[in-house]
């Protein structure tokens, strides 16, 4: 059996899709899991709830913690550590492997340009520090042996029907309402995006490759390096639309963020988005050349098909 620990996310439905290549028992867990293979079993629970995880994990060959916390610094200071430290001991204990699905907002700032997997962990956001303390927590207990365990990461995302993308929010929700799309940010700088279907074909792939853990891998992100200017020029083409878009800096984001939750929380995050942000996934791509990564005109095309 194959379990996934937060399988209402932006990935759990894609995922749990792919895992079928490779096994016929699939669990999903969440507060509220939903079908999307016939055969799966479906567990309600909290994950911050240490016997619930016990008992979500138990039986598992593979889990793969993927959930998604409220986008509130405060949820994720009270919340991740304890969602962490459940799942290790619960993996401890059933002797199951453990795929962290991760993002990158604990790499030093500095070298955003080019972000590996050795891009030195210096984080300059609270949200960026508690994912550094959960993954050192995490490192720590696989350099020790006591769990198999490997980290994968994404970039920002976009896909087919997928929630909490902010680039879909802001640009192709705009544009489906004719106004203006909005780039948070400087438009004229690189921005890596994650297609959503490959990130979950290849954290299964990398799931059940058995010499891929102990790592840390970037999952496959188009290499060409786009401008935030030109994601916008892909839906616009794609939606035969005019390419009209706002850009709001950092310190508009701030200044909105007084009055605008959303915008308080993004705030912290905007040098991402105020300098070149390239993804790098050589490592996958080494070790996986046959992977086919989906180009940027084919992953707007599709978002764009889905509605």
């Amino acid at each position: 059996m194959q379990t996934i620990l937060g399988a209402g996310g932006a990935i759990g439905a894609q995922l749990a899709k792919e895992l079928l290549q490779f096994d016929s028992a699939i669990r999903l867990v969440s507060r509220h899991p939903k079908k999307v293979n016939e055969t799966d079993e479906l567990m309600p629970g909290d994950l911050t709830d240490k016997s619930f995880v016990e008992k979500a994990v138990e039986g598992s060959f593979i889990a793969y913690l993927t959930v998604g916390l409220e986008y509130k610094t405060k949820a994720w200071k009270e919340k991740w550590p304890v969602i962490m430290q459940n799942v290790i001991e619960a993996c401890k204990k059933h002797q199951t492997k453990l795929v962290f699905f991760d993002n990158a907002y604990m790499y030093d700032q500095d070298y955003l340009h080019n972000l590996t997997e050795e891009t030195a962990v210096r984080p300059v956001s609270k949200k960026g520090k508690v994912r550094a303390e959960i993954v050192a927590n995490l490192t720590a207990e696989m350099k020790s042996g006591n769990v198999q365990a490997m980290i994968v990461r994404a970039s920002d995302f976009y896909g087919p029907n997928t929630r909490n993308s902010v680039m879909l929010e802001t640009v192709y929700h705009k544009m489906k309402q004719e106004k203006s799309a909005i780039w948070l940010g400087n438009p004229a700088k690189i921005h890596s995006m994650t297609y959503v279907p490959d990130a979950a074909k290849a954290t299964a792939l990398l799931g059940n490759t058995p010499d891929a853990y102990q790592q840390i891998w970037h999952l496959p992100t188009e290499q060409e390096k786009i401008t935030g200017k030109q994601w916008i020029e892909l839906f616009a083409k794609e939606m035969n639309s005019p390419v009209k878009y706002k850009p709001i800096s950092g310190t508009l984001v701030r200044l909105i963020g007084l009055f605008v939750p959303l915008f308080r929380e993004l705030s912290e995050m905007m040098y991402q988005n105020e300098n070149d942000y390239f993804f790098n996934c050589d490592k996958f791509r080494k070790r996986f050349p046959e992977f086919k990564i989906t180009g940027p005109e084919e992953g707007v095309r599709e978002v764009v098909k889905a509605g």
